[in-house]
């Protein structure tokens, strides 16, 4: 899978934004107070894989970065946004 999804680097970029999305979109739900039951159904659902795939894919996106001579731009952003991503979700845990 990793040689899969680090041979393309548009597609790793979609991913981390995907994932950047998902809790930025988590995050305004919970600041503006917009809750219901199925919103509560598909958080809880999408939370703890979208948790492991911020881990996985930061280390990705690493790995394809330094073994890329030209980075690429888009993928270094996600990367990058993606990481922030991973320090403020764990950090809200301890």
């Amino acid at each position: 899978m990793n040689a899969a999804i680090s041979g393309k680097p548009n597609k790793l970029a979609l991913i981390n934004l995907i994932i950047v999305a998902y809790f930025l979109i988590s995050y305004l739900l919970y600041l503006l107070k917009i809750d219901g039951v199925l919103i509560g159904v598909i958080k809880e659902l999408t939370t703890i894989p979208f948790l492991i795939a911020q881990v996985v894919f930061l280390v990705i996106g690493i790995i394809t970065i330094s073994k890329s001579k030209p980075a690429a731009t888009l993928l270094l952003i996600s990367v990058i946004l993606l990481g922030i991503c991973v320090v403020i979700t764990l950090g809200s845990f301890f």
